[in-house]
């Protein structure tokens, strides 16, 4: 591991840490937005100062530079991260302290942890997956807006791990292997054990689930529909693992990475208006986005707090035991007889 190397030897600290991040399993776009962040940083500081040599004078001085450049979420987003630039740096042994401790302290901007979000009422949406003609763009956008899965997972997803109660489907792939959805018919495996770099059914994987406990998602009707019709004209898999989703145009039968999600999501959200350059959380419809509005209405919906939880895989150990021994009763009805309508 790079962490291992004295310090005479990182030549270029900000380029370690970002290694290191890989390693870590953060994906692309994160570790983009941390170097975006620390290179402003080291391009701030004096010639004569390094990012090693930095004080927490230095630090200071290129927060408040921020001020009245960003909004005060994000001075405290970039204050973050510069903190745990380096208090990596010093746990591993290559920075003797960190200067950004004592401005932690000091500041009185905070992340806004959940961003007020532009608010897109379930006819609109509607209206918005309408005009998605290419069956595997609609594909994707129905899986995040019926799910409220995250682009990672669903870029991991495997045939393995859909099972859709099809007789035609069955008969052309070879869905639903996994043993957890031998009794659980049109749903969705969404498994904990996909990390970057590392490899996971035959295939080394470029993005990370969230996920601590693995999740079944029902698949409703729509999002079956909507899945064949993508399946009949999916391309043969160039992976063993058999992605559910492969590159129709560059990368060729390749699984889909996030990226690509995100491009397809922003050029159809461009044409809604409702994505712009420089826009925030606030502003932009993004795959993130679509996590989101499965939360806020499917919860308003259910008034369950509890299954939402459990279908979006972040609630505890306790929790996620309840509703998966009881997967058939609160969570398929409770999400059938409350999910929305997205197509006609």
């Amino acid at each position: 591991m790079s962490s291992t190397r004295a310090p005479a030897e990182v030549d270029d600290p900000i380029a370690y840490f970002i290694e290191d991040l890989t390693y870590h399993g953060k994906t692309e776009r994160t570790r983009d937005s941390y170097e975006r962040v620390l290179r402003r940083f080291e391009s701030f500081l004096d010639p004569e100062t390094t990012s090693s040599s930095a004080t927490h004078r230095d630090c200071m001085a290129f927060v408040h530079s921020l001020r009245g450049d960003v909004a005060d979420s994000t001075v405290a987003t970039y204050a973050a991260y510069l903190h745990r630039f380096y208090g990596y740096m010093t746990e591993v042994g290559v920075f003797e302290g960190n200067p950004m401790t004592l401005v932690m302290e000091e500041m009185d901007e905070t992340v806004d942890k959940d961003p007020a979000r532009r608010d897109i009422p379930i006819p609109a949406m509607r209206e918005f997956v309408a005009g998605i003609r290419h069956p595997l763009h609609r594909a994707l956008v129905v899986t995040l807006l019926k799910t409220g899965m995250r682009v990672g997972e669903l870029c991991n997803l495997d045939l393995r791990d859909l099972a859709i109660d099809d007789g035609e489907l069955e008969r052309a792939f070879a869905l639903g292997t996994r043993p957890a959805l031998a009794d659980r018919p049109n749903s969705l495996y969404v498994t904990p054990d996909a990390t970057v770099g590392e490899e996971l059914n035959g295939e080394v994987r470029t993005a990370s689930n969230k996920r601590k406990r693995a999740t079944v998602i029902p698949v409703d009707d729509e999002l079956a529909r909507t899945l064949k019709r993508w399946l009949a004209v999916r391309p043969d898999g160039a992976s063993a693992a058999e992605p559910l989703f492969v590159g129709t145009t560059e990368g060729w039968g390749e699984r889909l990475d996030p990226q690509a999600v995100r491009h397809a999501v922003e050029c159809y959200a461009r044409d809604a208006g409702w994505y712009r350059t420089g826009g925030g959380a606030a502003e932009n419809v993004t795959p993130h986005y679509f996590r989101h509005f499965f939360t806020t209405h499917l919860r308003d919906r259910t008034g369950d707090r509890g299954v939402v939880k459990y279908l979006r895989g972040d609630v505890a150990d306790d929790v996620i035991d309840t509703y998966t021994h009881n997967w058939g009763d609160q969570v398929r009805e409770t999400y059938e007889a409350n999910v929305y309508r997205l197509l006609g």
